[in-house]
């Protein structure tokens, strides 16, 4: 598939083709062929070593956080924290996804996405590497903070690097990039109890193994370090001659300008509301569910499995969500089967949260797949790769900055009512908005058109 894929021909979404595209050879365009059609295409190479690059960079973007909420309450415990501090702790991702995705497409401005990616990647290793033996609570949520720093700005240009390569194949690899996510997230979480316990129980050494694959993924991004081209344009590090319409469609060699004043369009604060209240859920969870299931009685390495089943979810529904997605004019029925079955899992994990623990997973796990939904529509929301690149930065910076209060809520109620009632209710609360949000951001609109009004 990955083959297939890399030797697809990259046309404009409004069919007229891009005139080159960006390579690991700088400005000089050399990965781009031409075929006989007058579409111009990268190298078959090229392409499928940047695909291998977005699989291993999404398959770095979770485990920072499933491994640690695998081994929270071991955490907690070596690092005498208490729940509403391991509330703040799990409260950190969104927060740095917020601060630093807001820099995300600037950096890229500057320095090109391959070389921002590739910095995050080692941020991600550093990072990942360091917190575990930096010993206290401070310098363990420092060391975190780094490692958060290389996923946000990752995560806001992957659609952007999606976009501007495979513009005729969004659905198709916003589905692999998604499915390589989820992978990963469900593998820190199955593997990270069981390691420890190889390790003699040693959670340091269990935390920091997750900094190995982080430090490959930087491997093929180095070749895209020097690809300093505008997200967007064609041609790297060369804007085309613009058309003065200050939208920019892509077609006829107009500059692809993003959107002026993307706070004006409505789509974009549904898309980022529910971004924010999708993030809330999926951060609880990755930071909570382990220790709703071991409270219920079920042992640490079972409840590390039933996380990584929520997370596995994502594998395959990550590829048909995002395809299906874009053949649909209106994603909101996506929307409301997805926010049903989330519903569904809380009410089960309220009445039963032992007895069918393997249902209300596979519940959440559904309901978690809106999160490649969300990076589909960023994707189909705005008309050309400029408006994608600050759409995304957008959606996910005022999303993540939403879902900050969510976790640290949840451990703040866990810790004074002596139980999961008030915070289960909370997360069922939250699935009501995220569904009329997210109805109103698949409508078939784009932030251009909106903006231009």
């Amino acid at each position: 598939m990955m083959g297939r894929m890399a030797r697809e021909e990259i046309r404009s979404p409004r069919s007229t083709t891009i005139t080159a595209s960006a390579g690991p050879s700088g400005g000089s365009g050399e990965p781009v062929e031409s075929g006989g059609s007058g579409a111009a295409r990268p190298r078959a190479w090229t392409a499928r070593l940047l695909v291998v690059a977005i699989v291993l960079a999404a398959v770095n973007l979770r485990p920072a956080i499933t491994s640690l909420g695998a081994l929270l309450e071991e955490v907690r415990d070596g690092l005498a924290m208490s729940g509403s501090v391991a509330g703040l702790l799990t409260s950190v991702p969104p927060l740095c996804f917020a601060v630093f995705g807001a820099t995300a497409s600037r950096l890229a401005r500057r320095f090109g996405p391959g070389a921002v990616v590739c910095a995050g990647m080692a941020a991600i290793a550093a990072g990942l590497l360091i917190r575990p033996y930096a010993g206290g609570t401070p310098a363990f949520l420092a060391a975190s903070a780094l490692a958060l720093m290389g996923i946000a700005v990752s995560n806001v240009l992957m659609p952007v690097v999606v976009k501007r390569w495979f513009p005729d194949r969004v659905g198709s690899m916003t589905g692999v990039y998604s499915m390589a996510l989820a992978l990963g997230t469900s593998v820190a979480a199955a593997a990270t109890v069981p390691v420890t316990d190889a390790l003699g129980g040693n959670w340091h050494g269990g935390l920091a193994l997750w900094a190995v694959p982080a430090a490959v993924a930087v491997l093929p991004w180095l070749a895209f370090v020097r690809d300093r081209g505008t997200p967007g344009t064609g041609r790297p590090g060369a804007a085309r001659r613009g058309t003065g319409t200050g939208t920019g469609t892509g077609t006829g060699g107009g500059v692809e300008r993003p959107a002026a004043r993307i706070t004006r369009s409505p789509t974009a604060w549904a898309l980022a509301v529910f971004f924010g209240l999708q993030a809330t859920a999926a951060y609880i969870t990755m930071g909570w569910m382990p220790q709703i299931f071991r409270d219920a009685g079920v042992p640490a390495g079972t409840a590390g499995l039933l996380l990584a089943l929520i997370m596995v979810m994502g594998v395959p529904l990550a590829f048909v969500i995002p395809r299906l997605a874009t053949r649909l004019p209106h994603q909101g029925p996506i929307v409301l089967v997805l926010g049903a079955c989330g519903l569904a899992g809380y009410a089960g994990l309220y009445v039963a949260p032992a007895g069918g623990a393997l249902a209300w997973a596979l519940l959440l796990g559904v309901s978690n797949c809106a999160f490649p939904l969300a990076l589909t529509m960023v994707g189909m929301r705005a008309r050309t790769g400029a408006g994608v690149a600050q759409l995304s930065a957008f959606a996910q910076s005022t999303g993540y900055l939403i879902s900050i209060p969510g976790p640290l809520l949840v451990g703040v109620l866990y810790q004074h009512s002596g139980g999961w009632g008030l915070p289960l209710a909370l997360m069922a609360a939250l699935m009501i908005p995220q569904m009329l949000v997210g109805t109103l951001a698949g409508r078939n609109r784009t932030v251009e058109e909106e903006t231009a009004r």
